[in-house]
Parts: structure tokens; C-alpha cells; sequence
């Protein structure tokens, strides 16, 4: 890495040769903060009511199969029922959605009350009213420090309209990614 490239720049939780080391979680939350990320909220039913919280971590995983993962916090109260769902709604966010994502980040309140506009899926999904999600089947889950990975064979989708400005966070900050913000 050149000097200028380097400047500013400080390494931490470097391994000593033999003994390795992480990172502090202060260190790792950090680094992620300065990662920005698409923001979805995903729903389940495990039987006993509606459960959903906002996600930042989802990923594809395959495209054949299609398959994709998102973690959960282990002590988020939706995790249980989300730890029990044999499917999930995986609900896509644009910019426009942004209080739907705050409502469903924010704990110690019913997500799916009023303001909240939402219906069920035929399958028993709740379905947000947004343009872009996907329902599936969870097909693995596993525990990973404080969290859970859950893995998902998506089955139907609802795919949005060009000139949609997906939401995203970084830096502790919601924003919309648009034509003005593309680089070129």
C-alpha cells in the first residue's frame, strides 16, 4: 500500500505469528459502519403472529440454486419466531420506504400496528406494502457468535420498476442510491 493510501490508516488485531487474534468489537463496528448496506426487513409467521426487524446483512449466496442469508441478533425479540419460521418475506427497501425501516428497527413496539400497512401472503407470510420482495423457504440455520445466520431458497418474487431508489445505510445514516450518486 502506497505511504498516501496508507496515511490515516491504522491496523489493529494484527496476529502475532503463531498466536492468533480478533479484532475488538468496538474495532469491527467501526470498520462496518464505513460499509454501506442494502436495507430489507424481513417477516415471518411462526404460528403465533407476525414477527419482522430490519436487516442489513442480507446476501446472495447462489444464483443455481437461487439461495441467500441474513443474520439476526441473537437477543432481538423477533429471533425466536424468525428461529421457528419455515418461511420468511424478504421485503427489498427503496428510499421512500425509509419509516417502514426505522419502525422495524426500533424494539419494544408492535411493527405490524398502525401506521404499518401490510396483508398476508396466501402462504401466511406478512407481506409489507413495497414494490421489491421475495417470499421463501428457510432452508438451514445456524448459530454464529451472537447471532443467527439463516439461509433462504427464495420461490416468488415481485421484482420493482426501473428508476427505483433502493435505501441504504451507512455511517449510521439512511440514504438513497440514485443516478446523481453513480459513479462514472
Amino acid at each position: 500500500m502506497s505511504a498516501a493510501l496508507n496515511e490515516g490508516l491504522h491496523t489493529v488485531g494484527v496476529d502475532a505469528p503463531g498466536h492468533p487474534q480478533s479484532v475488538s468489537a468496538r474495532t469491527f463496528k467501526e470498520l462496518f459502519r464505513h460499509h454501506a448496506a442494502g436495507v430489507c426487513v424481513v417477516t415471518a409467521d411462526p404460528g403465533d403472529g407476525p414477527v419482522g426487524l430490519t436487516v442489513t446483512s442480507l446476501v446472495t449466496i447462489s444464483a443455481t440454486p437461487p439461495l441467500l442469508a441474513f443474520s439476526l441478533s441473537a437477543e432481538s425479540s423477533a429471533t425466536p419466531g424468525l428461529r421457528r419460521a419455515g418461511s420468511v418475506a424478504v421485503h427489498l427497501l427503496a428510499a421512500g420506504d425509509r419509516a417502514l425501516a426505522e419502525r422495524f428497527a426500533t424494539s419494544g413496539i408492535d411493527r405490524f400496528a398502525p401506521p404499518t400497512a401490510w396483508s398476508w401472503l396466501p402462504t401466511g407470510e406478512p407481506l409489507l406494502e413495497v414494490e421489491a420482495w421475495l417470499r421463501g423457504r428457510v432452508v438451514n440455520r445456524m448459530d454464529a457468535g451472537g447471532a443467527v445466520v439463516v439461509a433462504v431458497e427464495p420461490v416468488e418474487a415481485s421484482l420493482p420498476a426501473p428508476g427505483r431508489v433502493p435505501l441504504v445505510y451507512h455511517d449510521r445514516t439512511w440514504h438513497g442510491v440514485d443516478a446523481v450518486s453513480r459513479l462514472a
